[in-house]
């Protein structure tokens, strides 16, 4: 059954990492990925950060050494990032198992149908720009609240970091994108923490899944551009059925 598991996570967590570096949402493949393996919800997602730390962390340096981090917004981004992952990620181990993956049942689809089918970035980039206060403001709200969902659950964190910073911060989608994922990586650190204390890791696959999303990440930094969504929505679709076919039958066969 564990290598079993590999073969299932290790090659979605890579499709996930790629995903993620260039239009975020790698939650929606990764987070499943773990869930249709059969591993328990929250063992699940915290193995999912440890896994999605380690692919951040390179698209992070990576985004920064190309100049798409504003480092201006930075601090304001991540201090409130990790606060509101922390809190979010201790909600959620308050919620037991069971009732939990009822909850994704409802969750899952409706951040999928968001993510796939909603106001892309590219229809709201371009517009002016706004009073540098403001865009901080925005900024720190979008890192609170949206590291709060991270924490607790965490599927599309990333493209919903960058359609707020796009949308309502007014920022480039080169810039929102970067800030989007020093913010991304701020919230999985602080999440893990918190999973890695309460013995919620698996990390051996953990590991193992990280150096694959290592490599998504890598790759798919490489080939950022704007309609990369579009390209991942098929992979995300066929993941999320599977998930959600596996999740109804299992709680029919509980019952």
């Amino acid at each position: 059954m564990e290598f079993l598991q590999y073969l299932i996570v290790c090659p979605l967590v890579f499709v996930a990492g790629f995903v993620d570096a260039i239009a975020g949402g790698g939650g929606l493949i990764s987070l499943p990925a773990y869930l249709i393996s059969g591993i328990p919800v929250h063992m699940a997602i915290g193995t999912n950060k440890l896994s999605s730390c380690m692919g951040t962390a390179l698209s992070t340096i990576r985004y920064g050494r190309k100049g798409f981090i504003p480092l201006k917004l930075a601090p304001f981004a991540v201090v409130c990032a990790l606060a509101g992952s922390t809190i979010g990620a201790e909600l959620a181990l308050l919620i037991d198992d069971g009732v939990f993956r009822i909850v994704m049942l409802f969750i899952l689809p409706l951040t999928a149908a968001y993510v796939l089918f909603g106001r892309g970035v590219s229809a709201v980039e371009g517009e002016t720009q706004i009073p540098f206060l403001k865009t901080v403001l925005v900024t720190v709200l979008v890192a609170f609240f949206i590291g709060m969902y991270d924490g607790f659950y965490g599927p599309g964190t990333g493209t919903f970091m960058i359609l707020f910073l796009v949308g309502a911060g007014k920022l480039r989608l080169a810039d929102a994108n970067g800030l989007s994922k020093a913010m991304n990586l701020s919230t999985n650190v602080a999440a893990l923490t918190v999973y890695l204390l309460n013995g919620k890791v698996i990390y051996p696959l953990g590991l193992a899944a990280g150096a694959f999303s290592i490599l998504g990440n890598y790759l798919g930094t490489r080939l950022f551009v704007k309609n990369g969504a579009k390209a991942a929505k098929p992979i995300i679709l066929v993941v999320l059925t599977i998930f959600f076919v596996k999740t109804v039958l299992e709680l029919v066969q509980g019952s």
